[in-house]
């Protein structure tokens, strides 16, 4: 469901998975779904009852705008499929709730596409933090920061539409903290106001027993996008852009590896960070494609198995990762950009 960039990305990859293959595609324009159909030899649609009663549809993946995620999801569920929804899986933390309820009741598989938890490089991180290489964890740092510019029609900036940068970029590193640490005890942060009244840039603190994350994102700079975990033993750093992780660097001194976290990314600093240096050992997860294969094949994988719900993204943390935007944006902004 969705004929945009993201879904042509998902489309491109679902083809290095043998046994995937597209049936039907749905927009609400059928110029477009006809359009995007016609690359793929597949069925198009305007029609979402239609289309859901198509027979070849074993699952649904739903790549529309923000503000359309919750409510499609809960169609797919009605109709009996299976579904993937991008992210984020809905703008309020009670309709992710509402998905979940729908999913155990009907017995139907769903989750939220945040594919990043599923690339190979953050399977190695979580098996070396289990594994103690750098000892107990301390601290996670990262931003996740695309300049966009505000212009009128924006998406990005557009509140009806789920704009805002916590929405679009603010998830991936909230999702990942939560993926290695699990939910937090305590939640803070702060918010910078865009012209329409949406997040241009959030921050965010999540409290452990013995560590801490300092997590931002924002659509007011181009970031260095890296991902940094600090332990008593060492580092790991997944090298820019982090949300698509192919290469993670483990550093001895955190010291040192906080100064790498934290300097820019011109051609310079990459060159040189592929050299290698006393202290600090570099593994590359390189893939073909755009990553998002990874994810369908868990959601195959779960579905074959007859499963409702993937381990690997589960609902609740969809869920949890929305109630902790919700705590920070429910603040008075700390300023405007």
């Amino acid at each position: 469901m969705g004929t945009g960039a993201i879904a042509g990305l998902f489309a491109a990859d679902l083809g290095l998975l043998p046994q995937a293959r597209i049936a039907a595609v749905h927009s609400r324009s059928q110029d477009k779904a006809q359009a995007f159909a016609d690359r793929l030899s597949a069925t198009a649609y305007d029609d979402e009852t239609a289309f859901l009663a198509d027979p070849a549809v074993a699952a649904v993946y739903i790549a529309t705008p923000n503000h359309l995620h919750a409510a499609q999801a809960l169609k797919v569920i009605a109709a009996g499929k299976p579904v993937l929804i991008e992210k984020p899986i809905a703008l309020k933390s009670g309709d992710v709730e509402a998905i979940a309820q729908a999913s155990r009741e009907r017995g139907v598989f769903a989750m939220e596409a945040l594919w990043s938890r599923f690339l190979p490089a953050v399977r190695a991180v979580r098996e070396q933090l289990a594994a103690g290489r750098i000892g107990d964890v301390r601290r996670i740092r990262a931003d996740l920061s695309y300049a966009h510019p505000q212009e009128p029609g924006s998406r990005f900036f557009d509140p009806v539409l789920g704009g805002g940068a916590a929405f679009d970029l603010g998830v991936y590193p909230l999702s990942l903290v939560l993926h290695l640490l699990g939910e937090p005890q305590a939640v803070s942060g702060r918010w910078l106001a865009a012209a329409s009244g949406v997040d241009l840039r959030s921050e965010f603190r999540l409290d452990y027993p013995q560590a801490v994350a300092e997590l931002s994102c924002g659509f007011d700079r181009n970031g260095t996008n890296r991902f940094l975990i600090e332990g008593t033993r060492g580092a790991l750093l997944i090298e820019t852009p982090f949300l698509k992780a192919q290469r993670l660097s483990f550093v001895s001194d955190p010291v040192r590896a906080s100064a790498v976290y934290e300097r820019g990314q011109g051609l310079a600093t990459r060159f040189l960070d592929r050299i290698p240096k006393a202290g600090r050992r570099s593994e590359v997860f390189a893939f073909p494609g755009h990553g998002l294969q990874f994810q369908a094949e868990a959601v195959m994988a779960a579905v074959r198995a007859g499963e409702t719900r993937c381990a690997t993204m589960p609902l609740s943390e969809s869920a949890a990762v929305l109630r902790i935007i919700e705590t920070v944006l429910a603040q008075p902004p700390a300023g405007r950009g």
